[in-house]
């Protein structure tokens, strides 16, 4: 029987392995260093195996092979570029929108080189980062000015901060939402020091009720849009036409979080139609808060826009400077708003919206087109053409469904573990494939399949 201390002595010395000619590629790929550190650790790992199984590691005759593989593994990236197929568009585990390419190559720019970020090249002086996106944010809305931040849950806490500290902020009982990551209305009028006045009940609230409500220490007037849950029924809401007629009447400022931020009528292509903050402001709201990433389809940010001297408080606001977009966020941003200045071809131009708008029929033919090409490389799984439906995601209309198909994947001895060793197989691919486990089969959408030479060429492997 083979010794213990025969076998430390197949373990080779570092200098060795170094001269080895594969060692060469590996040294210049990912350095001296780095390949050093590996090898000690390898080597530790073989002295452990050795102790435990008194045997060494399966790997233990091809040094060079594990030590490149290992590396290439450790340097790479952590946000890698998946296929996703779970039928959520707007998926906020996996980025929520995809961006336009002159978002991108606006965002490339933006990274090679120094930019007019706060540099005004009129006066040759400091100017405002927020201020060629105001403009424009003015142009598509109707507002008098506009401010950008990080995201809309940041838009909503500088918001209040900036204008109702140490007062109350009347805001309808059904409209105390909670969306992902525990964000809370409530919870965040805390954070900005105010004081929480609800009104109403769950599921109705009346005029009088924000009338009844208002008092010398009242700031604020609040809508905050429900797009992550519906209520059916027995129902009353004051649309926000209304309250602004109340605030006005009783000057008191109207704000809404609007969250979903879609900036054209999504009914002209076929969809379930939201609000836009260019409604909100010809209603006579204030100040309309609402994301850049979910039905915008750009970055993450967090875009107010509204009244001049109250978008001025918050630009002055110090929480301001803590929560503002970078050069590349608003680089994309900017990029991303002028698709909507040419309506008729942003369907085609917008990522979000040209999934959204996919015809049902397409994607059906794509789904018949790929079957055979992919079952043949999954004999223990019956595949199938299904009919399915997507959502939006991201808390958009989540009560509205898309007509979509999708390939599914069943497995053929009626056992639940191989979908899931099939799903830790789609995951573990060098561009990993996201599908949904449901009712017994694997789902993939292809509602969001627009690369299908790269998908092919991953379900081959």
């Amino acid at each position: 029987m083979t010794t213990h201390l025969s076998l430390y002595s197949h373990i080779p010395a570092t200098d060795r392995l170094l001269r080895d000619p594969h060692f060469l590629v590996v040294l210049e790929t990912f350095g001296h260093r780095a390949t050093v550190d590996m090898l000690r650790t390898l080597q530790e790992e073989a002295r452990e195996h050795i102790q435990a199984e008194n045997a060494l590691p399966d790997w233990a005759e091809h040094w060079g092979l594990e030590v490149e593989k290992r590396l290439a593994a450790n340097t790479q990236n952590t946000l890698r570029p998946v296929i996703n197929l779970t039928g959520t568009v707007l998926h906020t585990n996996l980025g929520r929108a995809q961006q336009a390419e002159e978002a991108v190559s606006a965002v490339a720019q933006a990274m090679r080189s120094p930019v007019t970020l706060e540099y005004d090249l009129d006066g040759a002086g400091r100017g405002h980062r927020d201020r060629a996106l105001a403009d424009l944010l003015c142009q598509l809305t109707g507002a008098e000015d506009a401010c950008i931040v990080n995201n809309n849950a940041a838009a909503v806490l500088l918001m209040l901060a900036a204008t109702a500290s140490g007062k109350e902020v009347v805001v309808s009982r059904g409209e105390l939402v909670e969306i992902g990551g525990a964000f809370r209305i409530p919870d965040v009028m805390r954070q900005a020091g105010c004081t929480l006045h609800e009104v109403g009940t769950t599921n109705r609230t009346h005029a009088k009720d924000y009338r009844a409500a208002v008092n010398e220490n009242t700031a604020l007037l609040m809508k905050v849009h429900t797009s992550n849950y519906h209520i059916e029924g027995f129902t009353h809401t004051v649309e926000e036409a209304e309250l602004a007629e109340i605030g006005r009447e009783l000057n008191v400022p109207v704000v809404a979080d609007l969250g979903s931020g879609s900036l054209v009528d999504l009914s002209h292509y076929g969809l379930p139609k939201e609000p836009m903050p260019q409604e909100m402001i010809a209603a006579g709201v204030s100040l309309v808060s609402f994301s850049g990433d979910k039905l915008l389809g750009g970055p993450q940010a967090g875009i107010i826009v509204g009244r001049r001297e109250l978008i001025a408080r918050l630009q002055q606001h110090p929480l301001k400077r803590a929560l503002r977009a970078d050069k590349m966020t608003l680089s994309a941003l900017e990029a991303t708003l002028r698709l909507y200045l040419h309506p008729e071809k942003l369907a085609e131009r917008l990522p979000t919206l040209r999934l959204l708008t996919r015809d049902a029929a397409s994607i059906r033919a794509q789904g018949e087109l790929l079957l055979a090409q992919v079952a043949q490389h999954y004999p223990d799984f019956d595949v199938r053409v299904e009919s399915c439906q997507s959502q939006i995601g991201s808390g958009s209309l989540p009560v509205d469904r898309l007509p979509s198909t999708a390939l599914t994947f069943t497995p053929r001895d009626g056992r639940g573990s191989q979908l899931e060793a099939l799903s830790a197989r789609l995951r573990t691919l060098p561009v990993p494939v996201i599908g949904r486990i449901y009712d017994g089969r694997m789902w993939l959408d292809l509602r969001c399949l627009e690369d299908e030479e790269r998908f092919l060429e991953m379900m081959s492997k």
